[in-house]
């Protein structure tokens, strides 16, 4: 096992991995940009390292500062945690090229599936259903506007490369295909640089169901079941929970089943999940493989009992799994609400500023993974989330009620967030049944605006 591990991220999943470190008796170091400066997370490391400026592009997506800092606490490993340089294969290759285990799956696993073309072959070859799109990447407009016409409008516009919802567009007609096909190349060009597209037949309010996989250097790998993460706004999940209300049993079966092809076929280890979109009939489509921890993983953990961070760092250590698939069952449900430093009232507008009061909820079956306290200055400069409210219950109703009353008890004062969003959607009807799909918030919240 690893005596000592640099996380090399911010905010609440760098707290989260500190955390885990501790439970396994690691030491644990810790970057920072003098935009966070005063985090509180940082006096719970052993080392915090200044690797920069505020910008992410001269702080934390600094390969060579990072790789320094890591030198500098004399790290054995790294861990990405989700964002910034967790899914880059570049950075992952140098890490090992420097004798600095990457905590994460190998730089060819990365590379095969988190090139959305590429990931859409393997698909194909593990015998996952996939989206029907354009055959490979877009050269013209011509095959673009070809495609459309073959399979029907409306389509969707994709950036090859990156995720989080960025370079993406819905094309209902030749204008706006080629308009959408220019903003979603330079945007992609801008976050990824990398602006290759391809289309896909764009599937009428699907659900968005994932599937979280762990995965050893020896070739095991496992499912811990699925998420549902439909509630989404502009690509940006706002609530997930596990397991998947109304799911047929042997379509999750199924999906959790093509999930382990997938990775298998990609030689993938350490966590990763799969997404699927599930159309009204449960059929389901694979769209990608984030290869890296999510943001959602909590619920996953409540529901299955096992920590994935730490089977994170005890895979990269060389560990065997130490659970088989029969050995992995689903207890109760769980449900996690972002919360954002967002004003929904006004287009989801970002709400930089000092938190003046934060009054977390409590009580039976809540946990709350945050780096924020009472005084905390929220930075502009990254992304908005401040917290992440998990409930979990023996059943779906219950644990609904729950988050009723935690988004109730929790008082933020000096900036604005999602709060109120999630206390209007815990009580909609279609939640409660289980029915909604990734235009749910666009059709009942955003609708004019």
């Amino acid at each position: 096992m690893f005596q000592r591990i640099l996380v090399a991220n911010r905010g609440e999943i760098a707290l989260r991995v500190i955390r885990a470190c501790r439970d396994l008796g690691i030491e644990v170091a810790v970057v920072y940009s003098t935009a966070d400066k005063d985090a509180p997370y940082l006096k719970l490391a052993d080392q915090a390292i200044c690797i920069g400026p505020g910008p992410a592009t001269e702080s934390y997506l600094k390969i060579d500062r990072i790789i320094a800092a890591a030198e500098i606490a004399n790290a054995q490993a790294i861990h990405p945690g989700y964002g910034f340089l967790s899914e880059n294969s570049k950075f992952a290759q140098i890490c090992r090229e420097c004798k600095i285990e990457f905590i994460g799956p190998p730089a060819e696993a990365m590379d095969a599936v988190g090139n959305k073309d590429k990931a859409k072959q393997l698909a194909k070859k593990a015998k996952v259903p996939t989206v029907p799109g354009s055959d490979g990447l877009l050269t013209s407009e011509e095959e673009a506007l070809k495609f459309a016409h073959l399979v029907g409008y409306p389509v969707l516009i994709k950036a090859s490369a990156g995720g989080g919802g960025r370079g993406m567009r819905v094309a209902r007609n030749d204008i706006t295909l080629l308009s959408g096909m220019a903003s979603a190349k330079q945007e992609a060009e801008s976050a990824f640089k990398d602006g290759s597209i391809l289309l896909e037949k764009y599937l009428d309010q699907p659900r968005h169901i994932e599937v979280q996989i762990l995965g050893d250097k020896f070739g095991n790998v496992v499912h811990l079941y699925e998420r549902d993460c439909s509630l989404q706004r502009r690509h940006q999940k706002l609530v997930e929970e596990s397991p998947a209300p109304n799911l047929p049993e042997k379509v999750r079966d199924n999906i959790c089943e093509a999930a382990v092809r997938l990775a298998k076929a990609a030689g993938y280890y350490s966590a990763g999940t799969c997404e699927f979109l599930l159309d009204k009939d449960n059929n389901f489509y694979f769209i990608e493989v984030n290869a890296r921890i999510q943001v959602e993983h909590p619920v996953t953990e409540l529901v299955t009992g096992i920590d994935l961070i730490r089977e994170q760092i005890r895979i990269a250590a060389g560990e065997k799994l130490r659970f088989r698939q029969r050995d992995i069952k689903v207890n109760g449900s769980a449900i996690e609400c972002r919360i954002n430093a967002e004003d929904p009232a006004k287009d989801f507008r970002p709400s930089a500023g000092t938190i003046t009061k934060w009054q977390p909820p409590g009580g039976p079956g809540i946990r709350l993974d945050t780096h924020v306290v009472t005084g905390y200055r929220v930075p502009p400069n990254y992304d908005s989330m401040v917290a992440k409210l998990i409930v979990h219950q023996p059943t779906r109703v219950e644990a609904i009620a729950v988050m009723r009353r935690a988004l109730r008890e929790f008082t933020v004062e000096g900036i604005q967030t999602t709060i109120p969003i999630h206390q209007e959607i815990m009580k909609t009807a279609e939640f409660i049944n289980g029915k909604v799909d990734t235009t749910f918030i666009e059709r009942s919240f955003l609708a004019g605006k």
